[in-house]
């Protein structure tokens, strides 16, 4: 799957910085193309990893580099007048080979929150590749004006993707750490998910082949119709069958050929064990799964561990599990990892209490903000005196 990654804003200049990184560092060679927008220049300086010539600077006559703070009207604006700059790069960058488009930004801050939604639009109306978004929600903790944020972005953005992955932060606390160390875990679990999910019909290394292939035209259908998805994800060591053998004949329990067939017999249970922990556990955004329209399953691990039965018998679990029918699956063989990996996408869910608690807390800022400066203007205009008259 060819994305082209737009990193946009703080949170999601630093997603595509450590998606970079990842991708480095296990020798990727899929071909991507990515851009970081900001109107922060120290943000922008920041990032380790995305080339310097892929960095877009927005807004210097009006914030003068300094960005937008947690104003996402502000955000929105700036997008709105500098959109040629973006679409620009992006071009220079070129489209052709590319699957989708991918938009990762915070929600709950200023420019990505406000100018995603509106590269968002632009995207979806110049190009016919489909156009996703990764939505970071601020945790409650986070404040009133951060959910107003994140509510006002949201609506935006489902206007023009073509499906909203949403990730929320009140929902990815790690005990015993800081706010600043859970944000960069969260941040390498979007990334371990969005990296698996960029195998999706991807070459495969050679003498490995697939069990079951899944394209990224799958992936498409998966995301198709708009609305909101959710991924899950999950990972075990894979143990090597010599390790294993010598393990039991050690305590001289079965012969050599039994135990050989033990672990081939006990493959397909794993599998679909391992999906099952994924569509089960943390999901980025927690969720109902039984009101998800559609489902996909990609396992990537060495070739050894993948088997087509454990695939088919999770696959026919979920299309149980979740309100429609269509449930894609599919693996990715790679001998660059010790581990045996799954991810589950659940695409449009409708039952996130997330969102809901999203609602209410915006309604609450918005009434509280209204109010506020009411008694605002009535205190300043006490200050003078009544026999003066208004202009107007």
């Amino acid at each position: 799957m060819r994305f082209f990654i737009i990193g946009f804003g703080q949170a999601g200049g630093k997603i595509l910085d450590l998606f970079i990184e990842h991708e480095k560092k296990r020798g990727s060679n899929i071909r991507m193309r990515w851009l970081a927008v900001n109107t922060a220049r120290t943000d922008l300086m920041g990032l380790k990893h995305v080339p310097v010539q892929d960095r877009v600077l927005i807004g210097q006559t009006i914030v003068k580099g300094h960005g937008v703070g947690t104003d996402n009207k502000l955000g929105a604006k700036i997008a709105q007048e500098e959109i040629e700059t973006i679409l620009n790069a992006i071009d220079e960058r070129g489209t052709h080979d590319m699957d989708a488009f991918l938009i990762v930004s915070g929600l709950g801050g200023g420019t990505g929150s406000g100018g995603a939604p509106v590269l968002a639009k632009y995207l979806s109306e110049m190009y016919s590749e489909p156009v996703y978004a990764v939505g970071i929600l601020p945790a409650p903790e986070e404040g009133k004006l951060y959910s107003l944020n994140a509510a006002r972005s949201m609506i935006s953005m489902l206007k023009y993707v073509d499906n909203l992955i949403l990730v929320d932060n009140g929902a990815w606390k790690f005990e015993g750490t800081s706010l600043k160390e859970s944000f960069g875990k969260i941040n390498e679990e979007i990334v371990r998910r969005l990296a698996l999910l960029a195998r999706a019909g991807e070459p495969i290394e050679e003498d490995i082949v697939g069990e079951m292939v899944v394209d990224s035209s799958e992936v498409i259908n998966t995301l198709r119709g708009g609305g909101i998805s959710s991924i899950g994800y999950a990972t075990t060591l894979a143990e090597s069958s010599e390790k294993k053998k010598k393990g039991f004949l050690f305590f001289g329990k079965k012969t050599e050929e039994e135990e050989l067939e033990s672990i081939e017999n006990d493959k397909p249970m794993k599998i679909a064990t391992l999906v099952r922990r994924a569509a089960l556990g943390r999901l980025t955004i927690p969720c109902n799964i039984r009101s998800a329209e559609r489902a996909l399953i990609l396992v990537a691990g060495p070739p050894e561990h993948l088997d087509r039965k454990g695939l088919e018998k999770a696959k026919l679990w979920l299309e149980e599990q979740i309100a429609g029918v269509e449930v894609r699956a599919g693996d990715y063989p790679t001998r660059k990892t010790r581990y045996v990996a799954s991810l589950v996408l659940l695409a449009n869910v409708t039952e996130i209490p997330r969102v809901k608690e999203l609602q209410r807390l915006a309604a609450e800022a918005k009434e509280g903000a209204e109010e506020a400066e009411k008694i605002r203007m009535a205190k300043t205009i006490e200050l003078f005196d009544e026999d003066i008259e208004p202009l107007i």
